[in-house]
């Protein structure tokens, strides 16, 4: 047994000695508390949610403090907004992975935030509120929220409802069928022959090229930066600068797209990376 464990032992054992009647020294108790979660954050299996980046906006700080402390002990790294100014900053500055948003905030409305937000990411939004009325889910998760929570809400609930979205984007790397067509067959992706057709015509990529469409393809919800597209098409198997993908995705476009300089499919989010556009309709064979 661990030293700690032997310290919380005799502690917990002079608590019960004492029974009813035992003062609780606050600054020990608390020292125990922070040394167990020192513990569990050191010895914990990796979680789903590890390196996810969450944005909490909410102007209530103890809301903010509970939700960031259960985020933190999945491996999150949490960024706090306590009015939509700084929750829009934050947003512009990272890439999200998540953003939990209340509606009623000092300077604008958490409805405004979710609409500026959509127009220029699909980062996942859960709606944290005290409004219960029918109307207002209806019209919240109408503007682009993924989900809806009403206050008072138990922590645990929201965080399997996080856990329920990260499972949702996860299913999504695989796509459904073997053939993916965008734009009405304008531009066509055969997985199981690796072959790409654009207008019917065979579009020769090289290796590079190709890893980055089937990541674009493969997460259609997600925007990348340099470092994450990246990251997730080589792994560990990358020699180059970040700046080097500029110069593949440059040539990748030069392949696939009607007009390079006016891209549909691999698009640029400006400030953050890139991300697929077109309209994906997935076919079998």
């Amino acid at each position: 047994m661990s030293g700690l464990f032997i310290d919380l032992y005799m502690f917990m054992f002079n608590i019960k000695s004492t029974q009813l009647n035992v003062k609780i020294n606050y600054k020990i108790y608390n020292k125990y508390v922070k040394k167990i979660s020192e513990f569990i954050l050191k010895n914990r299996s990796k979680s789903m949610l590890e390196a996810k980046k969450v944005l909490i906006v909410d102007d209530e700080n103890k809301i903010v403090s509970v939700v960031k402390s259960y985020l933190e002990m999945e491996g999150c790294e949490v960024f706090e907004a306590f009015d939509g100014k700084q929750a829009l900053e934050i947003f512009k500055r990272i890439n999200l992975d998540l953003i939990l948003l209340d509606l009623m905030l000092p300077d604008m409305t958490g409805e405004d935030i979710c609409k500026i937000v959509r127009k220029k990411s699909r980062v996942p939004i859960i709606m944290l509120t005290a409004k219960i009325d029918e109307a207002s889910i209806v019209a919240g998760l109408n503007i682009g929220a993924d989900d809806y929570i009403t206050k008072p809400f138990s922590p645990r609930v929201l965080m399997a409802r996080i856990f329920a979205i990260f499972r949702r984007l996860n299913e999504e790397i695989v796509p459904l069928s073997n053939i993916i067509s965008l734009k009405d067959d304008d531009l066509v992706v055969d997985i199981l022959k690796k072959e790409i057709r654009k207008n019917g015509e065979n579009v020769n990529l090289t290796i590079t090229e190709y890893k980055i469409l089937m990541t674009l393809l493969k997460y259609p919800h997600k925007t990348f930066s340099r470092e994450e597209l990246i990251n997730t098409t080589f792994r560990e198997n990358y020699e180059g600068f970040n700046r080097t993908i500029d110069t593949h995705i440059k040539n990748l476009r030069q392949k696939i797209e009607t007009n390079p300089k006016e891209p549909q499919y691999v698009i640029t989010v400006y400030g953050t990376g890139y991300r697929l556009g077109g309209e994906e309709d997935e076919k079998k064979p």
